[in-house]
């Protein structure tokens, strides 16, 4: 797995706990830890998400001020070294 791929994955496993427990909190809003952990996640998918993009570029459109930079090479699915 290069080093792109794992950032991605990793990225994607701290953006998916945080959907999940804000999914939670809608039944529990009074969960302080949960409420916490939310904060937490959040702040370590913004510093991954702006490692990642400085590293490889955008992941969607218009993050770069450039709205069309996302379609540069390499595509997601191109087999890159890390």
């Amino acid at each position: 797995m290069t080093e792109r791929e794992r950032m991605l994955s990793r990225l994607t496993s701290i953006e998916f706990a945080s959907h999940e427990l804000h999914i939670y909190l809608d039944t529990h809003p009074d969960d302080k830890s949960a409420g916490d952990a939310v904060q937490k996640y959040d702040r370590q998918a913004a510093l991954l998400r702006e490692e990642f993009e400085n590293k490889f570029g955008p992941l969607t459109a218009g993050d770069d001020g450039n709205r069309w930079a996302w379609i540069a090479d390499p595509w997601p699915w191109d087999n890159q070294e890390g």
